[in-house]
Order: structure tokens, then C-alpha cells, then sequence
């Protein structure tokens, strides 16, 4: 199984863009997500395209535009995100087409088969609300990007 940038940065984006959702009231700026995380915008502006065809966020244009959660983050799950952005999970050599061996399935086929539904089943059961509590839990406080405070919210805001 390979996951790659895409889904990851995917996954990445969503997640710091459920965490200043919570707490600011205007949209956030891909600009402001690619400069905490170290990634391109035109890249970034590719998968946010994917991500508004797949209803996971809105867009807000003009001054102080930017992204929302298009749901709460409760209702926004790992493999929503990673499908949205046509990233495949599959661990199969012959993308679970069952021609692993030339016109056959390989031995194995089955095995690597179930272990792609789990590991679907296991990114569909995990939500950017489990994500979130879970690095509240884990994070310490000078790690995380949002706070409650005025001040603090402008600044990652702006």
C-alpha cells in the first residue's frame, strides 16, 4: 500500500483546516495552511479543487476569503478525504482486479483484498472530530495552532 503526497497533504490540510474552523468565524486561507505546513499553494489550490467537487469544503472568494468544512468535521472521514482527492488505498498487485498473475489471481489475492477493505473500513470510522480530539489529547500547547483567545485567532487568521 503506498499513500501518497496527495492523500497525505489531503488529510493534513483538512485537518488544520477543522482546527482554525472551530474557533475563527471568517474562512481560512490556503496561503496561511501552506505556510504552517511547508506546502505549495498550487498544489494545494489542485487538491482544495478536488475537495469542493467532493463537497468536504466551501469557498468564499474575495477579501478575507477562503475555506470551510462544507460538514462538520464529525461527518468528515479519513476516506471521504483520501477518495475525494482520487487517491486509492489498495495493497493488490493488480489493483483488485484479480490478474495478479498475467490472466490468474496470485495466492495471495484474497489475503491482500481483505486487508485493503480494512484498511478502507478503518479510514471511514475515523473522522477529522476523532482526529482533533485526539491531538488535544496528545498535543502539547505550544504545538497547536488554535486558541480561544481574540488575539491568537487573528494572528493564525490573518
Amino acid at each position: 500500500m503506498r499513500l501518497t503526497t496527495r492523500g497525505r497533504f489531503a488529510v493534513t490540510a483538512m485537518m488544520e483546516l477543522a482546527m482554525r474552523d472551530r474557533h475563527a468565524e471568517r474562512p481560512v486561507s490556503l496561503n496561511s495552511i501552506c505556510a504552517r505546513h511547508g506546502i505549495s499553494l498550487a498544489y494545494m489550490e489542485q487538491l482544495f479543487a478536488r475537495l469542493r467537487r467532493g463537497s468536504l469544503v466551501n469557498s468564499m472568494r474575495g477579501p478575507g476569503g477562503g475555506y470551510h468544512l462544507g460538514r462538520p468535521a464529525a461527518e468528515i472521514s479519513v476516506a471521504d478525504i483520501i477518495i475525494s482527492v482520487d487517491e486509492r488505498v489498495d495493497v493488490t498487485q493488480c489493483n483488485g482486479q484479480g490478474d495478479c498473475r498475467g490472466a490468474r489471481r496470485c495466492m495471495t489475492h484474497d489475503l491482500w483484498m481483505n486487508l485493503s477493505r480494512k484498511v478502507q473500513d478503518y479510514l471511514a470510522s475515523v473522522t477529522l472530530d476523532d482526529l482533533l480530539r485526539q491531538y488535544d489529547e496528545t498535543a502539547p500547547d505550544t504545538a497547536k495552532p488554535c486558541r480561544k483567545s481574540k488575539t491568537a485567532s487573528r494572528k493564525i487568521s490573518a
